[in-house]
């Protein structure tokens, strides 16, 4: 399963892309899904930055494993996460 956030609808509304990325974080963290697909679009990289930067913070690294950038696509993302079995760490 992978989840796809695509922020073309909502590139210049702040509180709303803050939101949208943390939805999406918190629904991957409960279904355990291995990847998200963000989708920040090429433009200027102006909301790819602002992406990249979200998920810089401490709370927010702190729930994924890795942020892969698409090599064929520069308006593409890819934040992996590798979720723990019960009982291990």
């Amino acid at each position: 399963m992978k989840l796809v956030l695509d922020l073309h609808e909502i590139f210049n509304k702040g509180r709303d892309i803050e939101r949208a990325l943390n939805d999406i974080m918190a629904e991957a963290v409960a279904k355990k899904a291995p990847m998200i697909e963000i989708i920040p679009g090429k433009g200027s990289g102006a909301l790819k930055k602002t992406v990249l930067r979200f998920l810089e913070q401490k709370e927010i690294k702190a729930m994924y494993h890795r942020v892969e950038k698409d090599s064929k696509n520069f308006g593409r993302l890819f934040v992996h996460f590798k979720h723990t079995k019960p009982g291990r760490k």
